[in-house]
């Protein structure tokens, strides 16, 4: 638990919250490291789990049919993934795959809400992470898009 409370408290997961709750938190993570393209979350599946990347990285990727994918972000250390299904609880419209060793954090929702009797700020302040972590990956996505737009507009490349 010691490992689980280090990572986690270096993530952006864990902003504003006091080691106490933080170790709260580490209570209920497992921690593991992710072979070079080992999934992590599987495109059309139901997984109630919040993953933090506390180290290497994570490409986004979408099926394209006879085992091929397109990466559509990569997301790094600090971010999380499967925040959506998380809340949702509605299958994952991406795969993850990990490239290279990727140390991640999970978090299962049932025993993230076992949380909510004892600890209900904890809960709040990671349910805003959880918001400022996404908004900030979409707004990376959106620039990256835009820079893609212009490229292709610049160049006048068809698609």
């Amino acid at each position: 638990m010691e490992n689980n409370f280090n990572y986690l408290r270096h993530s952006r997961l864990t902003a504003n919250l006091t080691d106490e709750q933080v170790m709260a938190l580490a209570s209920i993570a497992y921690c593991r490291r992710l072979a070079d393209q080992e999934i992590l979350i599987e495109e059309g599946k139901i997984d109630n789990s919040l993953h933090v990347i506390t180290e290497g990285a994570m490409a986004v990727t979408h099926e394209l049919g006879k085992g091929e994918y397109a990466t559509i972000h990569v997301l790094s250390t600090g971010d999380l993934a499967g925040e959506l299904g998380f809340i949702s609880g509605q299958p994952h419209t991406a795969t993850l795959r990990s490239l290279g060793r990727t140390q991640v954090c999970s978090i299962e929702r049932e025993a993230f809400e076992s949380l909510l009797p004892e600890h209900p700020w904890l809960v709040y302040r990671v349910m805003q992470n959880i918001v400022r972590v996404s908004q900030d990956i979409l707004r990376r996505m959106n620039a990256q898009h835009i820079e893609l737009t212009k490229y292709i507009s610049r160049s006048h490349a068809l698609y």
